[in-house]
């Protein structure tokens, strides 16, 4: 168990947290949620006693081991990796420590013998001996080969690390299992392999993630900060969403009774414990949702982006036709001989082993860059409108917001291109601001805006929900499932992507798998399977 006691935090005039009590026990999965700037991974600093809270105080159960996922892709360059992982626990690792110098004295005497067996009792204890396996195969378990255990960890790229501090956050078992953003830079596979190993998991969880797929397989509860203060609602994330978004109806309709308020919510939380009781959840974790009580579902204040995609015009039934296309880069093949015929009312996603196939391919759809063979061509009544991964490019200058949407508008109207702002929730002294000093995720929103303007009905999406909160990925999948027109696109969101998608197109170096279905049907489908395994070889 660990909690949170009248925990305070401020800076400036900022207030983060004001006295918030919270409590969290053996054999749950708390997703902390809250919009951009709540302080979510601030919280999980406070908790691992990373950052000192202004007043309040963190009390952990007696002999309770904290484990954290920490983003300091640094601090072990000159580590081994398998060491790395085993450093985790770091009781077990100063024990290792201790026995090898004892061992490598060359004056070994009869009290280093005495000392050494007492060592070796706690290390057999603490099941030393198998550590080494057990780091190997969480290794592997998350996409890092063998051969690469021996490495020191500045050889490895920027997302195995990732992988490689994830596995020495859950090596040994840890009694309280803190994880900010654990999914960043997973694919789908070992995103899978963690759910599972989570799900198994008997002791305390605490994470912060955007991808809403993961929150909904592996929460229990969630822990929502707001105003300063974090209540805790049992259920997962979708369940707090629209449960919430119930609430916030019920408190527009003032004349609604208390009763039939009551009852709806009721109705409400029955139907969405028949739907969890369906999923994998449920074989692993207590029913949480049986003990719903009814007054914890409470309004929520987050204010979500109106993204809204309104085509120009009508497609007409000629949308995009690929022939033929190859592309390689640095010698190696992304994709070869590609042929798609795109019809009105699909909406693909692409997925691939290697991101930049899919990157090169809408760059090829954009004319921002060459194919090696092949050509393609748009429908006469097709205007796309793209969503690049890399934007740095369009915030070079010291422009306002105001101004910066103004260049791509045939409308310079002051009144209509703060509307568009607006909908992504800049309003007032906000579109002002430099476009070149905005985060990730404002920088998002403004190519958001810059889309809902040009009115395409064809939308090219790489990788949509970076950078985003939960709340704009929420609203952009939403408006995609709603968009009458044709969508191109790739993520990692595993909702949004299932949510969306009607058609799956997989690149490979040697050809591509094309299957019209959902992605969770693709994932599943044996054929597919089959299929990728001649391909892949």
């Amino acid at each position: 168990m660990i909690a949170a006691n009248n925990i305070s935090l401020q800076y400036g005039k900022r207030v983060l947290f004001d006295e918030v009590n919270i409590k969290f026990t053996e054999g749950n999965c708390y997703g902390v949620i809250g919009a951009n700037g709540a302080g979510k991974s601030t919280f999980l600093k406070i908790l691992s006693n990373d950052i000192d809270p202004g007043s309040g105080n963190i009390s952990i159960e007696p002999g309770k081991r904290l484990a954290m996922l920490r983003q300091n892709h640094f601090e072990y360059d000159e580590v081994t990796v398998l060491n790395t992982v085993i450093m985790g626990h770091g009781k077990l690792w100063s024990l290792m420590q201790e026995k090898d110098a004892i061992y490598a004295k060359p004056d070994f005497s009869e009290a280093d013998g005495i000392k050494a067996s007492e060592l070796e009792a706690e290390f057999a204890e603490m099941d030393g001996w198998n550590a080494e396996a057990d780091a190997g195969s969480m290794l592997s378990g998350l996409g890092i080969k063998e051969d690469s255990h021996d490495k020191l960890l500045k050889d490895l790229n920027g997302a195995e690390k990732v992988r490689v501090l994830l596995a020495q956050s859950l090596f040994g078992n840890p009694d309280i299992l803190i994880l900010d953003e654990p999914t960043n830079d997973l694919d789908i596979k070992t995103i899978s392999w963690l759910e599972d190993f989570l799900l198994d998991f008997k002791n305390t969880v605490i994470v912060v993630s955007h991808d809403r797929h993961f929150l909904d397989t592996v929460c229990t509860h969630v822990a929502d900060i707001d105003f300063g203060k974090i209540k805790l609602f049992s259920g997962n994330y979708t369940f707090w969403y629209e449960s919430s978004q119930l609430a916030l109806r019920q408190r527009s309709a003032a004349n609604k009774k208390a009763e039939d308020r009551k009852k709806e919510l009721q109705q409400f939380v029955a139907r969405f414990s028949a739907n969890a009781s369906k999923s994998k959840q449920a074989t692993s974790r207590k029913k949480i949702l049986d003990k719903i009580n009814i007054d914890e579902i409470q309004a929520s204040s987050r204010r979500y982006p109106a993204i809204i995609f309104k085509q120009g015009r009508d497609a007409g039934d000629q949308i995009l036709h690929v022939n033929n296309l190859s592309k390689s880069l640095d010698g190696e093949q992304l994709f070869q001989k590609l042929d798609i015929n795109v019809t009105r009312g699909n909406k693909i996603a692409f997925v691939a082993d290697n991101g930049l196939a899919i990157t090169s391919l809408f760059e090829i759809l954009t004319n921002t860059e060459k194919p090696d063979t092949g050509d393609f061509n748009f429908g006469q009544t097709i205007t796309t409108a793209y969503l690049p991964n890399e934007n740095h490019e369009f915030f070079q200058s010291d422009d306002n917001l105001i101004d910066w949407l103004r260049q791509f508008s045939d409308e310079k109207d002051e009144v209509y291109i703060r509307g568009f702002l607006g909908k992504m929730l800049f309003s007032g002294e906000e579109t002002f601001k430099k476009s070149n000093v905005l985060s990730g995720g404002e920088k998002v929103r403004c190519m958001l805006s810059r889309m809902m303007l040009k009115e395409g009905n064809l939308l090219i999406l790489d990788e949509p929900t970076n950078h985003l909160d939960l709340e704009t990925i929420t609203a952009f999948n939403n408006s995609l499932k709603d968009f009458p027109g044709t969508v191109l696109f790739t993520s990692h969101d595993h909702e949004f992507t299932q949510t969306v998608a009607n058609r799956i197109i997989e690149l490979t170096p040697n050809g591509c798998i094309d299957k019209v279905c959902t992605y969770d049907e693709y994932l599943t489908d044996k054929k597919v399977a089959s299929q990728r395994e001649l391909l892949l070889g």
